[in-house]
């Protein structure tokens, strides 16, 4: 609660403050508006301000020179809320927004470095280097609220105010509280950023500043008791199935909870000839010939496992159940600097020859501390299983301190719009993780509209193991210092894309040595002592041809849109990954009375069936089980409605219609299955005056 009341408070002030400033501002910096009033006094201001003055730019976009977008005002993929079912990007979860999710495509990172491997929740964060910077002629703000009487919840407010015409500042809030589908699956966020932009008369120096907040807290149920809940016999209200943890009160059950907050501070100079495009116009690019930039980040990390309540139902792996008390922590605080130097050649024309430099070296630190509080641990051990007969001290701390120092370079050359080629390279020259390093090569062809762009790319990555596939500190989870090797990936990639034809195609092939998953220990003896009990695993080789299709249809109002996504691999039961994905998308569009435009469609989604992972919830990783088992897959239908009427956008979705008819359930996450049929409403406001 005084979180939300400090951030009011400051909304409130950034606002008051802002109107008076400008209240008082000689300069006015909309020329468009000046020269307007300036026509003769008194009469309305003629200028009428529309959703093109209202712009923005992301930090990797003003690392390249200063240029905006506009925002975007349509109602497409409005429906589209839940970071979980994206249809582009789908994932496996426990059945209900904001509980864990683990990617179902296959798609590495391509991240070198400290890296802590705590992944089941990310989705939902907020991340500093995705802040939107704007550039706002007038207050912009926006509403945006999905659910009201429905279980999710998800509010979110933003306001953008320009200083004056160099400085503009905003703020960016997010809330969350969903109860889930069956008991116990209640989760709820607090997501908020701050941000300001400056730049010089002169155009040469910019600054940027954020600040990010994020506030997670996820129930863990272990799952519904009952089987079968499919069975006709069985089938019921979801809330009707008692669930492995639950309390009425909801204060003792199982939850992860999440703290990450971050500032961000980048200042860049602009040296030699500025080359500007479209000056004076909303659309201004800025392309600098020397750039140098400095970049500082702060961040501190929790990631919290609290457990209060007796595991009667043996959710977790084998422990004595009078266990009341766990409280299993971990803390990273990172400190990074990075310096940059970025040199440009190029003739008159920013549209013809283009030659570029860009150096860097970045120096991070890294505070970690995993902190254990329990009434009885039992020690694990790594070949075996838990010894049950070793009591370990109530209380046990792991520190570490790592700090890397990676050197960046690109290399580029640009031949007008038919070709772009780029070399990158990432080291790490000393340091915990030295010899880590990813280096790229892509070229953009460009052989005009009619015939579309190809694009070649490949890189190679040599990556240590996340942080917690070798040391972990937990009482359901307890290994330190493994000597894993380092993951090596080797990537091939061909893309065609034809916007004419509405085409766009990518085959990818993935050589990996070394690469790390979590896997259950084996139990052919079905020994409840070793059940569910974890180790890091590393997958000694593995090939993987990834060939992705997507295809748009046009019938005069009809749109028919597919996504076909094919995974072959000689490892398919150890990635856990399906071998076809599909989703396909049919909607009507019109414009109502020249008021109302609207799209209704329905979509469908399928996937064939894999070896389904299981879910480890004193650590927060999914996991492969000693005994797999793949669960047959059906089509998962969705109707919706999305309309736009002026400044605002809504939609109304009925998801998983098919509920109704055939089939009745379905899992991506072993004994965890997800939602049933449900109704979901949201509506949206921009206002720009």
């Amino acid at each position: 609660m005084k979180f939300i009341v400090r951030v009011l408070a400051a909304l409130c002030f950034l606002i008051v403050y802002s109107v008076n400033v400008i209240a008082q501002s000689k300069d006015d910096w909309s020329s468009a508006l000046d020269s307007a009033r300036a026509k003769e006094d008194g009469k309305k201001d003629s200028v009428i301000l529309t959703s093109k003055y209202i712009r923005y730019a992301t930090l990797d976009m003003l690392k390249k020179g200063t240029y905006t977008r506009q925002i975007d005002t349509s109602h497409h993929n409005y429906q589209y809320y839940n970071p979980q079912n994206l249809p582009w990007n789908p994932s496996i979860n426990l059945g209900a927004y904001g509980l864990a999710t683990r990617d179902l495509l296959f798609q590495p990172k391509k991240t070198i470095g400290f890296q802590s491997g705590f992944t089941a929740l990310e989705r939902y964060l907020l991340n500093p280097d995705s802040v939107q910077y704007f550039r706002a002629r007038a207050r912009y703000s926006e509403l945006s609220a999905v659910g009201f009487f429905f279980n999710d919840q998800v509010f979110r407010a933003r306001v953008a105010q320009n200083i004056n015409s160099q400085w503009n500042m905003s703020v960016d809030f997010h809330s969350t509280k969903t109860d889930g589908f069956y008991l116990n699956q209640n989760y709820s966020d607090l997501r908020a950023s701050v941000a300001s932009w400056y730049e010089s008369k002169n155009n040469r120096y910019n600054l940027l500043i954020n600040g990010v907040f994020n506030r997670l807290d996820a129930m863990e149920n272990g799952s519904i008791i009952e089987n079968n809940p499919f069975d006709p016999e069985k089938r019921q209200a979801p809330d009707r199935f008692p669930t492995k943890f639950r309390d009425v009160s909801k204060t003792t059950v199982p939850r992860s909870k999440w703290w990450d907050n971050s500032f961000f501070l980048r200042q860049s100079l602009y040296l030699g000839r500025l080359d500007t495009i479209d000056k004076g116009k909303p659309t201004m690019q800025i392309h600098p010939t020397n750039s140098m930039a400095h970049n500082t980040r702060l961040r501190r990390q929790t990631y919290n496992f609290f457990k209060n309540m007796n595991d009667d139902y043996n959710a977790l792996p084998y422990n004595n159940n009078a266990i009341t008390l766990n409280n299993d922590r971990t803390y990273i605080t990172n400190v990074s600097n990075e310096f940059e130097y970025n040199f440009f050649l190029r003739g008159k024309s920013v549209f013809k020859n283009e030659a570029k430099l860009n150096l860097a070296f970045q120096h991070d630190m890294n505070w970690v501390e995993q902190s254990q509080l329990d009434q009885l641990r039992y020690d694990t051990n790594k070949a075996a299983y838990p010894n049950p007969l070793k009591k370990l001290p109530d209380s046990t701390t792991f520190d570490r301190f790592y700090q890397n120092g990676m050197i960046k370079g690109e290399l580029g050359y640009k031949f007008s719009d038919r070709l772009d080629f780029s070399l990158k390279a990432n080291q790490i020259v000393f340091g915990h993780n030295i010899g880590d390093f990813l280096y790229e090569a892509k070229a953009d062809i460009s052989m005009g509209d009619k015939i579309g762009k190809v694009t070649l790319s490949a890189y190679s990555q040599n990556k240590s193991p996340e942080m917690v596939f070798e040391n972990l500190n937990y009482t359901y989870g307890k290994w330190n210092d493994l000597d894993l090797k380092k993951t090596k990936i080797q990537n091939l990639g061909f893309q065609y894309a034809n916007p004419m034809l509405g085409f766009h195609g990518k085959v990818e092939y993935f050589l990996m040595n070394n690469y790390s998953y979590f896997q259950e220990i084996s139990n052919a003896q079905n020994d409840p002592k070793k059940d569910k009990w974890i180790n890091p695993a590393q997958l000694d080789k593995a090939n993987l041809l990834k060939v992705t299709v997507g295809q748009k249809f046009k019938f005069n109002r009809f749109t028919f849109d597919n996504l076909v996504v094919y995974q072959k691999t000689d490892q398919q039961n150890v990635l856990a990954i399906p071998e076809l994905y599909t989703w396909h998308s049919f909607y009507y569009s019109n414009l109502f009375y020249k008021v109302i435009d609207y799209s209704i469609g329905i979509d469908a989604k399928f996937n064939t069936p894999y070896a389904n992972p299981n879910y480890s919830i004193g650590t927060g990783q999914f996991y492969n089980a000693d005994q797999q088992i793949e669960f047959s897959s059906y089509p998962v239908m969705d109707l919706w409605l999305t309309t736009n009427i002026q400044r605002v956008n809504m939609f109304l979705s009925y998801n998983f219609l098919n509920q109704n008819f055939y089939p009745h359930g379905y899992y991506t996450v072993r004994r965890y299955p997800m939602n049933t049929a449900n109704f979901r409403f949201g509506v949206s406001w921009k206002f720009y005056d």
